[in-house]
C-alpha cells in the first residue's frame, strides 16, 4: 500500500526503524530516569520534548542541513562537542545528587500517594521538558542518520518525494512514541520499588549517570 507513495520495502524499513528505536540512547535513558525519579507527568513531558526535538531534526535534514554539515565539518564537530558536554553535565549531576545532595528535592524519587501514583516535584514537568528537548536537539548524528536511512527507502522516480519522507518520519515517530510510552509504564512500577528500597535507587542512579558519561565520552571522542 505504501509503495504507491514512493516508499520502497516498507516492512524492511519498519523493522529497521524498530531496531533503531529499541537501541538504548540518551533520550531513552532520560525518559526512563524521569519516569522513575519524577513520575509519569514529568516523563510524559519528556516524551513530548523528544518527539518535538526529533521532528525538528527530521525537518532540518529534509531541507538540507545535512548537506551543509557535510560541507562544513566544523559545524558537526562543535555540535558534537556541545552535546557531549551536556551529556557529561547530566551524568555528573545525577551521580553528584545521588551521593552528595540531601534527598529533599532533585535526585529523590517522586512521592507516591495513596492511589500509588507519583506526585512530581515542583517544576519537574517543565524542567524535564527542557532537558529532554536539549538532549534531542544536541544530537547532530540524528540529522545525518535521517538522511542516510530514509533515502534508502524512497523511490526517486516518485513525483512527490516529500510525501514519502513525511510518511517514513511518521512511522519512525510512532514507533518511538510507543516505545517511550512503554518505558514510562515500566518506570511507574519501578517507582514503587525504589520508594521502598533507597539502596536500589542509589545503584540505579549511579548506573544511569555512568551511562550518560559513557555516551558523552564516546560523542566527544568521535568529534
Amino acid at each position: 500500500m505504501l509503495e504507491q507513495f514512493g516508499i520502497l520495502n516498507p516492512w524492511i524499513y519498519t523493522l529497521g526503524a524498530l531496531m533503531i528505536v529499541l537501541a538504548p540512547g540518551p533520550n531513552t535513558l532520560y525518559v526512563l530516569k524521569t519516569s522513575v525519579l519524577e513520575g509519569r507527568r514529568a516523563a510524559s513531558a519528556a516524551i513530548a520534548a523528544v518527539m518535538i526535538g526529533d521532528s525538528v531534526l527530521i525537518f532540518l535534514a529534509y531541507i538540507g542541513i545535512a548537506a551543509a554539515i557535510k560541507a562544513h565539518p566544523m559545524i558537526f564537530t562543535w555540535v558534537k562537542v556541545a552535546g557531549g558536554l551536556y551529556l557529561a553535565w547530566l551524568g555528573g549531576k545525577v551521580i553528584w545528587n545521588t551521593f552528595f545532595v540531601k534527598k529533599k528535592g532533585e535526585g529523590k524519587p517522586a512521592q507516591i500517594d495513596a492511589a500509588g501514583k507519583a506526585s512530581p516535584q515542583k517544576g519537574a514537568v517543565m524542567k524535564s521538558f527542557r532537558t529532554a528537548l536539549a538532549l534531542s536537539l544536541t544530537n547532530p548524528k540524528a540529522i545525518l542518520f535521517y538522511v542516510s536511512f530514509f533515502v534508502q527507502f524512497i523511490d526517486e522516480s516518485y513525483a512527490h518525494t516529500g510525501i514519502s519522507y513525511l510518511i517514513l518520519a511518521l512511522i519512525l515517530q510512532a514507533i518511538s512514541f510507543t516505545w517511550l510510552s512503554l518505558l514510562v509504564t515500566v518506570g511507574a512500577d519501578c517507582l514503587k520499588l525504589l520508594a521502598r528500597n533507597p539502596g536500589v535507587a542509589k545503584l540505579g542512579n549511579t548506573a544511569l549517570g555512568s551511562l550518560f558519561l559513557m555516551f558523552a565520552g564516546k560523542l566527544m571522542l568521535d568529534a
